[in-house]
């Protein structure tokens, strides 16, 4: 195929070398179009200039960012001391810290399109004031998962654990996942998942990042220790 004397690699034929300079874009485009009026038979002349572009893979082809929000829940209530722990409901300073978060992770543009959520009170409460407040966590999916308030009191089981929720729930389109629970778990989670000793005290919230084609992928390429922390989301650091 003809090439023009701009692209790259192709040969200058000898009778355009003497003298010969680069045309500017409006010479290109006149002769262009003289070219194809020259032209009878339908097709291009030698002189006419022939852009290629080369696409090589899909947008399915890449890896891309996966981000993992872990939020432990909002502040409980003690007020009620003859409720199971499992049924304790929301301090109105966890009321008012899930708003904070819930606002500041949308300024910072971590809105997930999953939710993973412990099935506790206090954490389906901190979960429905931040869907009260912004409107991305209400349009998300949502599962409340009863293993999520258990697996938190076990040592060193919570990271395998929300792995396999993650990939069992989410989907190779889903780019952001938030997963609500509990200490001890989150902060050993978010710790292990990073390498890096990560505390999370009531609502607040680890960002971690990492890259891969699926979440599979992203998990086994990451390991533990192989996520980036991008931040932690505190209630006083959204004031």
């Amino acid at each position: 195929m003809g090439m023009g004397p701009t692209a790259m690699g192709s040969k200058i034929p000898n009778v355009l070398m003497h003298n010969w300079t680069p045309p500017c874009p409006s010479i290109i485009k006149k002769n262009y179009y003289s070219s194809v009026k020259r032209e009878h038979s339908g097709r291009l002349s030698s002189q006419s200039l022939v852009i290629e572009t080369n696409v090589t893979g899909t947008a399915e082809d890449q890896s891309v960012a996966r981000r993992l929000i872990l939020l432990r829940h909002a502040k409980s209530s003690w007020e009620f001391p003859s409720l199971r722990d499992h049924d304790r409901p929301l301090s109105k300073a966890g009321q008012d810290d899930a708003i904070k978060v819930s606002q500041r992770l949308q300024q910072l543009g971590w809105i997930p399109q999953l939710i993973l959520s412990s099935d506790a009170v206090r954490t389906r409460q901190t979960l429905e004031i931040m869907q009260q407040h912004v409107q991305g966590f209400l349009e998300a999916e949502v599962h409340f998962i009863s293993s999520f308030y258990s697996v938190a009191a076990m040592d060193g089981q919570t990271a395998e654990h929300l792995q396999k929720a993650i990939c069992k729930y989410s989907r190779d389109e889903i780019l952001t996942v938030m997963c609500m629970g509990h200490n001890r778990g989150w902060e050993e989670a978010a710790s292990m998942f990073t390498g890096a000793f990560i505390e999370l005290k009531t609502c607040n919230a680890a960002l971690l990042e990492t890259t891969g084609k699926s979440w599979e992928e992203a998990f086994t390429a990451a390991g533990l220790g192989g996520w980036k922390l991008q931040g932690i989301v505190t209630p006083t650091s959204c004031t």
